[in-house]
């Protein structure tokens, strides 16, 4: 129901990419510039910096923005609202996931909730837990799925289900003949790890600290920024990776990779977050149980 130059706008600001902002949009890119060039004539003002083949908002653009992104959070509000209203579930819904939880958990989820409900509109944002967890803060997103409990103030977490983590090597690693392995152990090799601000790695850390080792002195190899890219970089033999066990099941069926347990086990919770203070559409509400349900079992 927004100005769709208003959504335009959104979408550049937000890549601070026209080729970026079309991709997203599913339009092309003359046809976004034509709709920012208009807003520009109606507020008679520049709302974008063009130089060097980059764009910035301008002090103008800042403002547009922080209005925008009102108004759009309204124009959502408002289609949900009247869509309970006339008894329909309805509407977008806005999810963000940590990458391990988007890529191995929830597109059964989405796609089961999807197919009960036709007429909701939902759009998955992938990233980190901490990008999440503040993209959720700043009432960008609904709801977020993240690998930690929600740290910044305004925010409620429950937990959604229960994840085990193994460490995992190629199959000629040292490690590859053991059916457990201690964190001392674990020590004395080549660490691959997930980057700062994963919830993975936040976890192996406090795991690490747990038993007096820091994760400082670990042998670490590389800092990568995804599930996928851990597995096919220790699949290369360059060293060990801790991740979720639902991350590796595929490669564990197929040997190339190995699973080692970890001993003492590391279990975590998984976390389902959403700002304390909004407005809780009945849509919002009914998926965060209806995703509780689905991700309730521990995953094995």
């Amino acid at each position: 129901m927004a100005d769709r130059r208003l959504q335009v706008f959104h979408a550049v600001a937000k890549h601070l990419s026209f080729t970026r902002a079309a991709d997203a949009l599913f339009m092309t890119q003359p046809a976004v510039t034509f709709q920012i060039k208009q807003l520009e004539e109606q507020f008679n003002t520049r709302l974008f910096e063009r130089r060097h083949g980059s764009i910035s908002l301008t002090p103008a653009g800042e403002l547009v923005l922080s209005y925008t992104e009102k108004i759009l959070a309204l124009s959502d509000e408002m289609e949900t609202r009247v869509g309970e209203m006339t008894g329909e579930m309805r509407g977008p819904l806005l999810v963000g996931a940590s990458t391990t939880i988007a890529e191995f958990m929830l597109p059964r989820v989405l796609g089961e909730f999807n197919a009960r409900y036709p007429q909701v509109r939902a759009r998955l944002i992938v990233a980190n837990s901490e990008s999440i967890e503040s993209r959720v803060a700043e009432h960008a997103l609904d709801v977020g799925l993240i690998e930690a409990p929600a740290k910044l103030p305004g925010l409620t977490s429950q937990i959604c289900c229960e994840d085990e983590l193994v460490a995992i090597c190629a199959p000629d690693y040292p490690l590859a003949g053991m059916k457990s392995v201690t964190p001392k152990v674990l020590a004395e090799h080549e660490f691959i790890s997930r980057e700062p601000g994963s919830g993975t790695r936040e976890i192996t850390n406090t795991y690490f600290r747990s038993h007096k080792i820091t994760p400082e002195t670990l042998k670490t190899q590389m800092e990568l920024g995804s599930p996928q890219a851990l597995k096919g970089v220790v699949a290369t033999g360059l060293g060990f990776a801790i991740v979720s066990r639902v991350v590796v099941e595929k490669e564990l069926q197929l040997g190339t990779l190995i699973g080692i347990l970890l001993k003492p086990p590391l279990k975590r919770s998984l976390y389902l977050a959403y700002p304390q203070d909004r407005f809780q559409s009945r849509l919002t509400t009914t998926f965060i149980d209806f995703a509780k349900r689905q991700l309730k079992e521990p995953v094995l």
